[in-house]
């Protein structure tokens, strides 16, 4: 998830239980010229595996020599993405835009294939680009199976419906009867209970998790009990909410500067902190903070 899944949130959440992760998704274009801040978004250590790429793009030529790339720098594991919904990416044609160009998406589904010899490639899309039936996702599946794709991860909304609403998993369902390869279902997927359900309703072989996981490293170990019909582990206290995210502060200031930290502290914090008792007052105060003094102790005096 693009300003997101940063190195920080991916250690975190792996001290928790999380096994799995994909860097925040980066430019086919960015990367295979050398842009800086593509560059940075890949920041990574060795105990940060196994780890996935996303990249994004709609030039077939592009995105081959892009995946190509990725695979060399030893990512485990390449995802296209065809879901993002934003105007700056799905109006430049990529993104949950090639939904509606299957033509277009079987020649990246070809290139990128054909340049991959090692490590699995697969692609999440949306439901459609209007259409919630999840046929146009269904149809493009089709053509991912037939290029060689790996698996499809499906979020059960359309690019028009953005984030609203909610994921429809009888769509996804469709997509998973369509094809044979794996499909993984993704959306609305806030704890243990959502991901037993998304799996009984659409019959998907896997459970993607996307922002039920920010403020919540917990959700990852409680999703793996609970689809391995294991006791679901006790919900985080609110000092274990706080420690755990003093120490997700201690890993940005690792990785950043510290104004850049307390920028992107101001939303990671009311992540940890949402829907609890005084939250929108701690908002307010942390949206103007300035300093890492402040917002240490504006953390440890919360509640």
């Amino acid at each position: 998830m693009a300003g997101c899944t940063d190195l920080a949130y991916r250690l975190i959440s792996r001290s928790y239980g999380m096994e799995f992760c994909f860097l925040e998704m980066v430019s086919a274009e960015g990367l295979i010229r050398g842009n800086e801040n593509t560059g940075g978004l890949m920041e990574t250590l060795p105990e940060d595996k196994p780890l996935g790429a996303q990249i994004f793009g709609c030039r077939p030529e592009a995105m081959g020599e892009a995946a190509k790339k990725i695979e060399d720098m030893g990512y485990d594991l390449l995802d296209i993405n065809f879901g993002c919904p934003v105007p700056k990416i799905a109006g430049k044609g990529a993104g949950s835009a090639l939904l509606a160009r299957p033509d277009e998406a079987r020649e990246i589904f070809k290139a990128v294939v054909k340049a991959v010899k090692k490590i699995p490639v697969t692609v999440k899309m949306r439901l459609g680009v209007k259409d919630p039936s999840g046929k146009e996702a269904a149809a493009i599946a089709k053509i991912a199976e037939e290029c060689g794709m790996n698996a499809i991860t499906v979020h059960g909304r359309t690019r028009e419906q953005g984030y609203s609403g909610n994921a429809d998993y009888e769509a996804i369902g469709l997509v998973k009867a369509t094809v044979k390869i794996p499909v993984i279902g993704n959306g609305d997927i806030l704890s243990g209970a959502d991901a037993l359900r998304l799996k009984k309703i659409s019959g998907c072989d896997g459970v993607m998790i996307g922002r039920g996981g920010l403020g919540n490293p917990w959700i990852f170990r409680q999703v793996e009990h609970a689809l391995q019909g294991k006791p679901l582990p006790q919900e985080p206290g609110f000092e274990e909410r706080k420690k755990a995210l003093l120490k997700h502060l201690d890993l940005e200031l690792t990785y950043r500067d510290e104004q850049t930290v307390v920028c992107q502290m101001r939303k990671i914090a009311c992540w940890y902190f949402k829907n609890l008792p005084g939250a929108a007052e701690f908002r307010g105060k942390i949206n103007v903070c300035q300093s890492v003094e402040t917002l240490k102790k504006l953390i440890e005096d919360f509640g």
